[in-house]
């Protein structure tokens, strides 16, 4: 079953039947046809203005991290929230990070299975399996024109902007909500 809004559902048995008549008329063979039917119903509607950061094939599917709507906090000047997007094959969990542009104090806040998560970043300096998504997120939302670039490779661009590259990187853990 297909669920289109609350309360209502659409029975894919028809729907599927008549668009895999419509992919055979077309003249595409039933291997093709099936590999699009599949492509189709596996398709998660991205929201208007996600940046895609980074993409990777899994054997579950493509692994996709983006951003999207980044606010500026009325209230602290530099922090800025956005949507975190992941998408696993067609499974896809949003998230609300808080960043920090601060040229002195730059870090992302970000919850972790319930636990919150504080990171310090150093922009501009060396990227780690376990760091390149902060990073990566942190670029996209204080410098968009860099987003989904290689954080390794802004050495330069972190210089030319006022970052020092040479700050301490640090994670602190506060324990969250039970879910």
């Amino acid at each position: 079953m297909l669920t289109t809004s609350p309360g209502r559902r659409l029975s894919s048995g028809l729907p599927g039947v008549l668009g895999l008549l419509a992919l055979l008329a077309g003249g595409l063979a039933p291997t093709e046809a099936r590999a699009t039917t599949l492509a189709q119903a596996t398709a998660v509607e991205r929201p208007p203005g996600l940046v895609v950061l980074d993409e990777k094939p899994r054997p579950e599917g493509l692994l996709v991290l983006g951003v999207y709507g980044p606010k500026p906090d009325p209230a602290v000047p530099g922090l800025w929230r956005a949507q975190l997007w992941r998408q696993l094959g067609s499974a896809v969990t949003i998230q609300t990070d808080t960043v920090r542009c601060s040229p002195t104090e730059p870090m992302r806040i970000t919850d972790d299975s319930g636990r919150l998560l504080i990171r310090a970043i150093n922009p501009g300096g060396l990227i780690t399996p376990a760091n390149r998504v902060d990073h990566l997120v942190w670029w996209a939302v204080c410098h968009p024109e860099h987003a989904g670039q290689d954080p390794a490779g802004l050495t330069q661009v972190a210089r030319q902007l006022g970052y020092s590259t040479m700050l301490r990187e640090s994670e602190q853990v506060l324990p969250g909500r039970s879910r």
